[in-house]
C-alpha cells in the first residue's frame, strides 16, 4: 500500500512539472508576441489626394506588417487604408489631429493645398514625432513629383514612392528619429495638434461599424477581420 502512495506522489509529482513546463513554455511564446508587437511603433503610412467634392484617394502607402499573421495581413492592409480615409476626411485643410482606436493611433495631416498624410502607430508613440514625419514626407512627396499628385491614380500595387519605406523604418524608434532629425521643438509649441476618440471625430449619429459595413473598400474578409477584432478586445476589457 505504500508502495503504491509512493508511485502515485511521484507520478502527481511529475505531471505537475510537465503541466508547469507547458505554461512557462506558452507563457514565454506569448511574451514574446506581445515584444515583437509591442516594439513595432508605426504600423503605416499614406499620402492622399483630398479635394472638398470627393472622398480622399490614397496614392501612396506603406507598412509594417511583420507582427501580423501572414492570412491576416490582406485584411489589416485594407483596414488600414479605410482608417486613413475615414479619419483625413474629417480632417480641416492645415489641421493636425490624432485620432485614438483601441491600442492604435491614426495621425492626419491635411495641407491647405489639399495634400495630406496619415501615419498609424501605437498609443505610446509620440505624435510630435508622428506629425513631423508627416510634414517631411510631404514635403519631399512635394518636391519629388510637383503637381502631378493632384492626378495621380488610385493607390495600386504598382504604387511606387521609395522613401516611403525608408521613413517606416526610420521612425519606427521615435528616440532615434528625435537624435537623426533633431525634431523641431517649436512644431508642438506653434503648431495645435487635437487629440480625439473615434466618436468625436465622426458625425453625430455615425457609427464606425456602420461605416465599415458600407465600405466598399474592405473586402468580406476584411469586414469579418474587424468584428471578430472588436470581439476578441471586448473580451478583454476587465470591468
Amino acid at each position: 500500500r505504500f508502495q503504491k502512495q509512493g508511485s502515485w506522489l511521484v507520478l502527481a509529482t511529475i505531471n505537475r512539472a510537465a503541466l508547469h513546463s507547458i505554461i512557462r513554455r506558452r507563457q514565454h511564446i506569448i511574451t514574446q508576441q506581445y515584444t515583437a508587437a509591442f516594439k513595432m511603433k508605426v504600423v503605416s503610412i499614406t499620402i492622399l489626394r483630398t479635394t472638398p467634392s470627393a472622398e480622399p484617394t490614397p496614392i501612396a502607402m506603406a507598412c509594417d506588417l511583420s507582427s501580423y499573421g501572414f492570412f491576416q495581413r490582406q485584411g489589416v492592409k485594407e483596414m488600414l487604408t479605410f482608417f486613413s480615409k475615414t479619419f483625413t476626411k474629417r480632417t480641416e485643410p492645415g489641421q493636425r489631429q490624432s485620432i485614438s482606436h483601441e491600442s492604435y493611433v491614426v495621425h492626419c495631416y491635411v495641407r491647405s493645398d489639399g495634400l495630406a498624410g496619415s501615419v498609424t502607430t501605437d498609443a505610446e508613440y509620440p505624435p510630435r514625432v508622428a506629425f513631423v514625419l508627416l510634414t517631411q514626407l510631404l514635403d519631399e512627396f512635394l518636391s519629388t513629383n510637383g503637381d502631378s499628385w493632384k492626378s495621380m491614380p488610385t493607390l495600386t500595387e504598382s504604387t511606387v514612392f521609395p522613401p516611403l519605406e525608408e521613413y517606416i523604418v526610420k521612425y519606427q524608434d521615435p528616440a532615434s528619429a528625435d537624435k537623426v532629425t533633431k525634431i523641431q521643438n517649436d512644431l508642438e509649441e506653434t503648431t495645435q495638434i487635437l487629440h480625439k476618440t473615434i466618436d468625436s471625430v465622426l458625425e453625430r449619429g455615425v457609427k464606425l461599424d456602420s461605416l465599415v459595413e458600407k465600405s466598399d473598400d474592405l473586402s468580406r474578409q476584411s469586414k469579418m477581420f474587424y468584428k471578430q477584432a472588436k470581439k476578441t478586445n471586448s473580451c478583454c476589457v476587465v470591468s
